[in-house]
């Protein structure tokens, strides 16, 4: 089995690698898997004129295109590891990963170059180049410059091919170290369990600083021979006209709903179509029957992390269960267990989500103590993620562990209270928090999005008596015209609890 992460590239070249498109852009540009092998060798070729060495790390912040994608497999195989920063990062946190990452060089947008440069210096990188969502700039010049013909840099499964900074909504960000084998792994996982081949044509409309659309999205297609529809962000008319051409996409929550808004959304429209998927934010189960009555189509539901890049999927055949995350992917343990004790748990009971596999990370870049504490004895590591199994055997996530309220001395799981909100008429979605209370510790707290014929706050709570045990009910129910989400479309409760952290101490 090939150790490098290249290596599911080049086992899967079309036979003719100049016909087959990898990339079309909405523009009709079209590159091929020639251009990939051409484009991404001359980017090894680049960095490593601009002494990036094996082991050396490559941060880049960039807008979405072809040429991010050839730039991240030219680190790849010139051995560097490659560390994609979210394009909202603003220049105090870029300041923060760039001490801490040290790369020998920082790729950013032509127009930000000025203001980053200072910070890029403070930092003490040595090299800083540019790239455009055109494509152009100081590093795809470089590229311009160099050969195409690369051999790649000899890789163990263990050597890592890039470090991903998590969210950091609490504590200083982390880096999640992740290794050739880590992501080749996963990769070959998913392709068996979704089924994706060489004819397959996914519709990419997702960022590719993120696991989900550089990792699990891009990697797919690279080791199927398939082709890729790029396009620079969200756009539900745009991914409509797609789908006659198209046989896949991956999205978030956000793709379904906006599309759900499309009249032309019916069961012709996406009949080309074999399989949506969503992921990296919990599905509503509302939109998942939603899109099922008006295209035919069950979406199946995922669940992943930065950490462990993908570890559970709902049924490519069976059941595609709503408010599901499917089962443990074939190759990855999981299990449920006490939060307080450790001890695993039956099915049925809410707990900690535990996993162990080749998909799960090295651990945090340059933070061995917190790295030991993620990971127990046997190798499982702690998500940090609330949930259970059922019966059946699906995995149900039911919050984060932060996330988890303790009223009066009882445990809340946001979850349960916000799914029987969410079944309201009237009601757009919601997300239930814990507010410090005097009495309590904490108050539960739900923040609700209305639609047309909303119910009320009296009326919301009068609906939850009865259905939830008394201590689970809101002390207090807020309206709220959207949810504050981060680039992923996830919920962001730590900006609630901060804006209504002052709600029970008038």
């Amino acid at each position: 089995m090939s150790n490098h992460l290249f290596d599911l590239v080049r086992d899967h070249l079309p036979s003719d690698p100049a016909a087959k498109a990898f990339i079309e852009t909405p523009e009709g540009r079209r590159y091929s898997y020639a251009d990939l092998l051409e484009r991404s060798g001359a980017y090894a070729n680049a960095l490593v004129g601009l002494g990036v060495k094996a082991g050396d790390r490559v941060a880049v912040q960039v807008d979405k295109s072809p040429e991010v994608i050839f730039l991240y497999l030219g680190a790849v195989r010139a051995g560097a590891i490659f560390l994609p920063l979210n394009t909202a990062y603003t220049g105090p946190e870029i300041e923060y990963f760039l001490s801490d990452a040290e790369p020998a060089l920082f790729v950013c947008d032509p127009a930000k170059r000025d203001a980053l440069s200072a910070v890029a210096d403070k930092a003490g990188v040595a090299q800083l180049r540019t790239l455009g969502a055109d494509g152009r700039g100081t590093i795809a010049d470089a590229a311009d410059a160099a050969q195409a013909d690369f051999i790649d840099v000899a890789r163990e499964p263990d050597d890592l091919a890039a470090i991903l900074y998590t969210s950091g909504t609490t504590g200083r960000s982390k880096g999640a170290m992740l290794s050739h084998e880590n992501l080749a792994s996963n990769t070959r996982t998913l392709v068996g369990v979704w089924r994706f081949t060489a004819d397959d044509v996914l519709i990419h409309a997702l960022p590719v600083f993120h696991t989900h659309g550089l990792f699990v999205a891009t990697n797919i297609v690279l080791a199927t021979g398939g082709t890729m529809l790029f396009l620079p962000r969200l756009d539900a008319k745009q991914i409509l006209s797609l789908m006659p051409r198209a046989t896949a996409m991956m999205g978030v929550p956000t793709f379904y709903t906006r599309l759900l808004k499309e009249p032309g959304l019916t069961r012709e429209a996406t009949a080309h179509m074999r399989l949506f998927i969503s992921g990296s934010a919990p599905l509503l189960a509302e939109t998942h029957r939603e899109w099922q009555a008006r295209t035919g189509h069950a979406i199946l539901e995922r669940y992943g992390m930065t950490e462990t890049n993908m570890s559970t999927s709902n049924p490519y055949e069976g059941a595609r269960i709503a408010g599901t995350v499917g089962f443990p992917l074939p190759d990855v343990a999981l299990r449920v267990t006490d939060p307080e004790s450790g001890t695993p748990l039956p099915p049925g009971e809410v707990g900690m989500i535990e996993v162990k596999g080749p998909n799960v990370f090295k651990g945090y870049w340059r933070m061995p103590e917190k790295t030991a504490s993620e990971f127990k004895a046997d190798g499982f590591f702690i998500t940090g993620d609330l949930g259970k199994v059922d019966a059946g055997g699906y995995v149900h996530i039911v919050g984060r562990g932060k996330d988890l309220i303790i009223s009066g001395g009882f445990n809340v799981y946001p979850k349960e209270i916000e799914a029987e909100i969410d079944a309201m008429p009237g009601i757009v979605e919601s997300a239930v928090i814990g507010v410090p209370h005097a009495d309590f510790g904490e108050g539960v707290t739900a923040v609700v999005v209305p639609g047309a014929g909303a119910p009320n706050e009296a009326a919301i709570l009068r609906h939850l008596e009865g259905r939830l045990a008394r201590f689970k009910l809101p002390k207090r129910v807020l309206f709220a015209e959207e949810l504050p989400r981060n680039t992923m479309g996830k919920v962001q409760k730590n900006v609630l609890r901060e804006t209504h952290a002052q709600l029970y101490r008038g």
